[in-house]
């Protein structure tokens, strides 16, 4: 796999010239065999530390599907849970818009048209963000339209939280963490990893550097309350690598069993009906060429974090990348359109170089 990574190096070398981000650290498995490939630094203080494989970042959404979204699929092969699992009967104090009729599924497949943005209510305590969550009402009735939202992996955090009877941080690490041996992945990494934590933003509505604590507003203004399932996770390239090893070994790793093949292949296969002209996988992102590269298939699946992070799998070509950067230090960008570029490039490098 060495000689195959020198043009991802040169690449990643001038995306850092270009300071599309400081540093960053991208995870390759391809048929079983694994590559980490770290470049920069962790600032653009050319006194800070070189970024490594062990250099901790915060993934933001990524944490929507590791682990809140595959806690959800877990409990469900359990039979704690099911896809048809009203929410009522797992949160009963839900009392939004059509309450009696949502599911797991349209959490999980994030078709739930909220009528607010979460980040609008970061001012709040978190006991009066949980309850706009929970007595939301809705622009449209469950499952009419695809509506990505952080609203909605809270809630669905919370029907984890409440049918593992662990907190969410918990039942992920009984549940995935430690038998995958993910030892640099945690919720609460600044007493865990300290300095090898990448920072996110010089953050002028906390008022200083974010390293080490939820980048993510709303899930940083839920805590200590709650670990929300939206974001909050900090993880390793050759962490989540495990995790995604383990998915592409359809549920299986090791001896061990995580999932059963079915709830896999559920995964990368499209679960909203054609009439919503859109495509989303149980828990994923799936076939969107704009961050997944222009070689993305149907069964292509994925997530992005706001902070630059990607991850971008192909169960047919057994093959699959862990992008992690700071790509909001040491400010957001105006868009997204530099980081997805970058993100496309890389998968497409990663699929036409590793899985043949």
């Amino acid at each position: 796999m060495t000689d195959r990574s020198a043009s991802l190096i040169a690449y990643l070398n001038a995306c850092i010239e270009n300071r599309l981000f400081p540093g960053c650290a991208l995870g390759i498995i391809a048929h079983g065999e694994r590559r980490i490939i770290a470049a920069g630094r962790l600032t653009y203080d050319q006194s800070s530390s070189p970024v490594t494989e062990e250099t901790v970042y915060d993934v933001a959404s990524i944490t929507k599907a590791i682990p809140t979204s595959c806690l959800a699929l877990a409990l469900c092969d359990d039979g704690v849970l099911s896809l048809t699992s009203r929410i009522i009967d797992v949160v009963p104090e839900f009392t939004g818009d059509f309450h009696e009729n949502i599911t797991i599924r349209h959490l999980l497949t994030h078709t739930l048209d909220f009528d607010f943005q979460l980040s609008a209510k970061k001012h709040l305590p978190p006991d009066a963000i949980i309850e706009a969550i929970l007595g939301a009402s809705l622009r449209t009735p469950p499952g009419s339209r695809f509506a990505y939202a952080n609203a909605t992996s809270v809630l669905l955090g919370l029907a984890v939280e409440r049918a593992s009877g662990m907190r969410l941080d918990e039942a992920a690490q009984y549940r995935f963490f430690t038998p995958l041996a993910m030892t640099r992945t945690s919720f609460f990494p600044a007493s865990l990893f300290g300095a090898s934590i990448a920072p996110s933003e010089d953050d002028p509505w906390r008022g200083r550097i974010i390293c080490g604590e939820v980048h993510d507003e709303s899930a940083w203004a839920l805590r200590p309350s709650v670990v929300a399932g939206s974001a909050g996770l900090f993880s390793t390239a050759p962490d989540l690598l495990k995790f995604i090893g383990m998915l592409l070994e359809c549920g299986e790793l090791n001896g061990r069993r995580f999932f059963a093949r079915e709830t896999v292949a559920l995964m990368h296969a499209n679960a909203l009906p054609p009439a919503l002209g859109a495509d989303a996988a149980l828990g994923w992102e799936l076939n969107q060429p704009v961050f997944m590269g222009t070689s993305a298939t149907p069964a292509t699946f994925g997530k992005t974090g706001f902070t630059g992070c990607a991850i971008v799998a192909d169960p047919g070509r057994e093959t699959g990348m862990v992008f992690l950067a700071n790509h909001t230090f040491p400010k957001r960008r105006d868009d997204r359109s530099a980081i997805n570029a970058v993100r496309s490039t890389l998968a497409d490098m990663v699929f036409e170089k590793f899985s043949k």
